[in-house]
């Protein structure tokens, strides 16, 4: 009768080539060992890696929902360009205008600040 065995370690796995900046390539390679290290990273360490983490929620929200940046704009009353500058975490996002991109996106509030 034959034994069970463990899968070998990298059964299973995909080959993954990558084209980076020179610049990028230490920063990549701590990235992808921490990877290896844990079996998941926090959604928040994720964001705060990105820059702000109330930038990078309003980006996943508004790309969950399939809304431009002009459409949302439209929805919520906030000018397009603020949008922008909020994603890229150059516009802090306060309680008001939370609450009308909460509203848009039908979402709690709370997560943008």
């Amino acid at each position: 009768m034959l034994a069970r065995t463990k899968k070998h370690p990298t059964e299973g796995l995909v080959p993954l080539q990558l084209m980076v900046h020179p610049a990028n390539v230490a920063a990549i390679t701590r990235y992808a060992e921490q990877l290896e290290q844990s079996d998941s990273v926090p959604w928040r360490e994720v964001a705060a890696r990105r820059g702000s983490v109330p930038a990078s929620i309003l980006r996943g929200a508004r790309g969950k929902a399939g809304l431009t940046q002009t459409r949302l704009s439209e929805l919520s009353g906030i000018p397009q360009r603020h949008l922008s500058e909020m994603e890229r975490g150059k516009r802090p996002i306060g309680r008001e205008t939370a609450r009308k991109l909460a509203t848009a996106l039908q979402l709690d509030y709370r997560l943008f600040l």
